[in-house]
């Protein structure tokens, strides 16, 4: 155990670096913070790198193994290195995932394609969403946030532990999906598209989400075995994209 006391060291330049994407890369490594989502971590088996705590009392409520560097810091080195205003005071290093993965030889289940979606705190709801659905895995396509963003990474709450995330040309993935003989579907308001509520729920589909200003991409599109849409009494013009992944997946899901 080691205490640390300015924001010099060369650990929290470190840690700190950790917070852009560039960081992260050449590191292969990214922080999380806050006690729900570094619990989860640990209760999921997460490898644990560096453990980080402004507080050696709040080790006991944290049971990392003795391979994990463990941190004391100040209360000023903890909100140096965090994205909060007001830090918690516990943080965690792990090592990042590779950016790109290979899509799966065998796919099956359900997931969730995310085409362009940038707001941090929609793709946390969205990715909580499918979590609580039972979905198998999300796809982060192109323009859409990074994974590792400490916005994207603390709105998730600890979601990611328990699901697969890729990223990747969506695309791709839609070929993957229809070559596996699982029905792909996107959403928007056209002639072609069909009410939600004829869909029959399943255990084996794709769903795509788009831009929260633009929607998903023509061209994926036309790629789709059906798009669908939300009928809407009122007068709004359209749903939030999360909103609508929440009431598109618990339809869905068998």
């Amino acid at each position: 155990m080691e205490k640390i006391t300015s924001n010099q060291n060369s650990r929290v330049k470190d840690w700190k670096r950790m917070q852009t994407k560039k960081g992260r890369v050449k590191s292969g490594q990214y922080v999380i913070e806050g006690w729900h989502i570094v619990d989860e971590a640990i209760r999921h088996r997460q490898t644990i790198k560096e453990l980080m705590v402004v507080d050696e009392s709040y080790l006991g409520a944290l049971p990392v193994d003795d391979t994990t560097q463990v941190f004391i810091i100040t209360p000023e080195i903890a909100k140096h290195i965090s994205s909060t205003e007001t830090p918690q005071g516990v943080f965690a290093v792990l090592d990042t995932q590779d950016y790109h993965e290979k899509i799966p030889d065998e796919l099956q289940g359900a997931w969730l394609l995310l085409d362009n979606i940038q707001d941090p705190g929609n793709i946390g709801t969205m990715v909580r969403t499918a979590d609580a659905a039972g979905l198998d895995g999300i796809v982060f396509g192109k323009g859409s946030a990074d994974i590792y963003n400490p916005k994207v990474v603390r709105s998730m709450q600890g979601s990611q532990f328990h699901m697969k995330l890729f990223t990747g040309d969506i695309l791709d993935w839609m070929a993957a999906f229809q070559n596996a003989g699982i029905k792909t579907y996107g959403t928007e308001l056209n002639d072609q598209a069909v009410s939600y509520d004829t869909v029959k729920p399943t255990s084996q589909f794709a769903l795509v989400m788009g831009n929260e200003g633009n929607g998903v991409d023509p061209e994926i599109l036309e790629k789709t075995d059906q798009n669908l849409y939300i009928p809407m009494k009122g007068e709004a013009e359209s749903l939030n994209v999360a909103v609508a992944t929440g009431i598109l997946l618990f339809k869905f899901v068998k």
